[in-house]
């Protein structure tokens, strides 16, 4: 029997972008705040991301990294001495002109991003050789003006972390940028269950003001890109411009290498892209808030007795939570699969007397009856089978929506009827990447590592090339 659909999420296959919306607000994830582009996190919501932070905290820290805060503020004539970078954000940032009704004598960037501010506070804070590595990060929100805004995925504000380091020389700085890269790419896939494709950005989609980008690319549902976590080698670029030196150990003055990488809470909407369906949202066992609900049918002493022990057996290793509420079972049950929450355990009269309870996985098919000395058994193995069952389905997405294409002609032809990543030669140049989003408004996710060298035209312009690169569309 087929299961019954959730009539208040529109089908995927019917509307995406619809679905999404749905999914996020009958998951009890947001509501909208009163500024466009802004959102209120509900504690189902901030719940993810708060496990999101606490598990990259750990991470960082194990990388020596320690966290800072710095002001919401930059004054325009700090912001203005990175030219490159001011002119990558300038169209985005949000200004401060007055206080009351006086004119500010200078105006005041809302941080998009804090490169500038670290490279103040790293000038302030480096003199000498034995200063560095300094290895720095912290968890702020930012402000991107956008034209148009989607809940998690592209927001006018927004929380992230932000890291920034300074390193002697440019081969460390450029290797922690990639240690970085694949501390993120281990969580994402570990964690949040969605398989990476790493690589380095193009020209004409690297960070502003850096000398490479590292980034780690997903696949949602719907065959569309998303850039989930970057890592920036900026070598000395920003030293230069604020005068970032140090000491070398024969009292020579040398510039220091900087690096900076973050993710944000779009890593929530690949969430909801790559594992929701259209009974709601589906949630990776390590991020989500409550991992097992116990759905309590009754508030018979006998029901009562057995809740309390499984709820104290099983919060030694997973997040608990209890519906005791007076709401019908179909009310239950429906709010916990909308939530995402992977594992719920039925408990009522019935099944006390026959010493078991019932059990169901958020993703598995039907219900298992379990003895009661059982539980924690069958719980241990359940989470394993359901973090493997999304994973591997995650993967099988990927892996069947990679496709190549050696002309515009056939990437063009592939990407109307097949969505995905395609693997094309491709120049490298800014003004032939311009070219293929003007003719096909897709473009480069990424040059992906050990990619196959062989000497081809460019997919587009025709110059020999040894650069292959993913191509798509991309949110």
């Amino acid at each position: 029997m087929s299961k019954k659909r959730n009539d208040r999420i529109t089908s995927r296959d019917v509307d995406f972008a619809k679905w999404y919306t749905d999914v996020v607000i009958q998951a009890d994830l947001i509501d909208y705040g009163p500024v466009k582009g802004t959102m209120i996190f509900k504690p189902h919501g901030y719940g993810i991301w708060e496990l999101i932070m606490q598990t990259l905290d750990v991470e960082f820290k194990q990388q020596g990294i320690e966290n800072v805060y710095l002001p919401l503020l930059i004054p325009a004539s700090l912001f203005n001495q990175e030219k490159e970078h001011i002119e990558g954000f300038a169209p985005e940032v949000l200004t401060v002109t007055k206080v009351g009704d006086k004119p500010l004598e200078e105006e005041l960037y809302i941080r998009p991003t804090s490169e500038v501010l670290f490279s103040q506070y790293f000038k302030n804070n480096i003199h000498s050789y034995r200063d560095l590595p300094l290895k720095n990060n912290q968890w702020v929100n930012v402000m991107r003006w956008e034209k148009t805004t989607r809940p998690f995925l592209r927001t006018s504000e927004f929380l992230w972390q932000e890291g920034h380091t300074m390193h002697q020389t440019s081969v460390e700085a450029n290797q922690f940028a990639l240690t970085i890269l694949n501390l993120y790419a281990k969580f994402v896939e570990e964690y949040l269950l969605i398989p990476v494709v790493k690589g380095i950005k193009t020209i004409n989609e690297r960070f502003a003001g850096a000398r490479e980008t590292y980034t780690i690319e997903s696949l949602m549902h719907d065959g569309q890109a998303l850039q989930t976590g970057t890592s920036h080698f900026l070598g000395d670029n920003f030293a230069k411009v604020f005068d970032i030196k140090f000491q070398n150990a024969d009292r020579e003055l040398e510039y220091a290498y900087g690096t900076s990488w973050g993710v944000s809470t779009r890593m929530i909407g690949a969430l909801i892209m790559t594992h929701a369906d259209d009974e709601g949202l589906v949630l990776p066992s390590k991020i989500a808030p409550v991992q097992v609900q116990i759905l309590q049918l009754g508030l018979d002493e006998p029901v009562q007795r057995v809740v309390d022990q499984l709820k104290l057996d099983l919060s030694k290793n997973y997040r608990i939570k209890v519906d005791a509420s007076d709401k019908t079972f179909g009310y239950k049950m429906s709010a916990s699969e909308i939530k995402g929450i992977p594992i719920r355990i039925e408990v009522g009269m019935r099944d006390v007397a026959q010493e078991q309870v019932v059990i169901s996985s958020r993703v598995g098919e039907g219900k298992t009856a379990v003895k009661l000395d059982q539980v924690k058994t069958f719980v241990d193995q359940a989470v394993i089978t359901y973090d493997q069952q999304l994973f591997s389905r995650a993967k099988t997405s990927l892996e069947t929506r990679i496709y190549q294409a050696q002309t515009l002609s056939e990437y063009q032809k592939g990407i109307e009827t097949q969505p995905g990543l395609y693997l094309v030669p491709f120049c490298g140049r800014v003004v032939c990447e311009k070219e293929v989003k003007q003719k096909t408004s897709t473009n480069s996710r990424c040059i992906p590592f050990n990619h196959d060298q062989s000497v081809e035209p460019c997919f587009n312009c025709g110059q020999a090339t040894k650069i292959k690169a993913y191509f798509g569309r991309a949110y």
